[in-house]
């Protein structure tokens, strides 16, 4: 039996689509269509209804009967190779998705190692803000996202990345006071945040929204160097990751302030489709787990 249509099996089956297990496959919805006849004939049962429309293809009853087993057998297959150690051997695409902040942080060494442990292996990366690339997930045009998790959906598993705790930041020129400042203070001034569909934009809107007074101004951007660089210039206040500005608060060029509420730490996750079963994916996560660990060491 060919272990390739197996997969376009599970992979047909998981996306609902001979469409989008083309494409996840790289190859044609003619072929996918051939590999599934031929697996029915060997097996003589009929997996799918292939009924005309849009909707989502369906299994059928002796198709959901046989698709764990089919799971099983891919994912032996794949534990037989990682055991065998043959991971410089790997060849294929990672589709990554990555929240802005690990762009300035540890990915650069995370895809150094990646490179080193795999060298076949080509990387097809997507910065984009968590709500995105939870999306791109589930759909499976993601594999393998750094984001704010974890996600609560039993098909995703979730491997904990390092934190970032937020600072207040601001340009010397705007003049504020070499003191504990409350809140209330920071409102005179625009807020300059994360994107309005992200958590911390959530709790930092929320939280200025509860005090008294006009309401405040937020300048919200997905892009964290848009942010900071607005924030040099002296158009707002910001919160940023500490770790990603230690250099530019040491020379100067911004200035840390000591505020009553700060919002709450970034954490964050590697987050992967567990079905199918993707040893890529697990062993990347894994290697980002390493990185994160190490670059969080460094920088206490």
């Amino acid at each position: 039996m060919n272990f390739k249509r197996l997969e376009t099996f599970v992979w047909v089956a998981t996306l609902g689509s001979f469409r989008k297990a083309a494409e996840r496959q790289h190859t044609t919805q003619p072929a996918i269509s051939s590999r599934i006849a031929i697996l029915e004939d060997e097996l003589g049962v009929k997996l799918f209804e292939r009924e005309m429309g849009p909707g989502p293809v369906a299994l059928t009853a002796k198709g959901k009967e046989l698709l764990p087993y089919a799971e099983k057998i891919i994912y032996m297959q794949e534990q037989l190779k990682k055991r065998a150690n043959n991971v410089q051997g790997v060849s294929g695409i990672l589709r990554l998705g990555v929240s802005e902040t690990i762009v300035h942080t540890w990915l650069p060494e995370f895809l150094r190692r990646l490179n080193n442990e795999m060298p076949h292996l080509e990387v097809e990366m997507t910065v984009d803000v968590t709500s995105n690339l939870r999306a791109g997930l589930l759909d499976r045009s993601i594999d393998l996202a750094f984001l704010m998790g974890p996600i609560s959906d039993p098909s995703i598993a979730n491997l904990s990345l390092c934190s970032f705790p937020l600072a207040w930041i601001a340009s010397p020129a705007l003049k504020l006071p070499d003191r504990l400042l409350y809140i209330e203070e920071l409102a005179q001034w625009p807020i300059i945040t994360y994107a309005r569909n992200t958590k911390p934009f959530a709790e930092i809107s929320q939280r200025f929204r509860a005090i008294d007074g006009a309401p405040v101004r937020f300048m919200s951007s997905s892009s964290l160097a848009a942010c900071y660089r607005l924030t040099v210039d002296g158009v707002g206040i910001s919160t940023l990751p500490y770790r990603m500005i230690t250099e530019e608060l040491e020379k100067g060029i911004i200035t840390r302030l000591h505020v009553t509420w700060t919002p709450s730490e970034l954490t964050f996750t590697a987050s992967y489709s567990a079905v199918p079963y993707s040893p890529i994916a697990e062993r990347a996560a894994e290697l980002a787990v390493v990185v994160s660990e190490a670059y969080a060491d460094e920088t206490i």
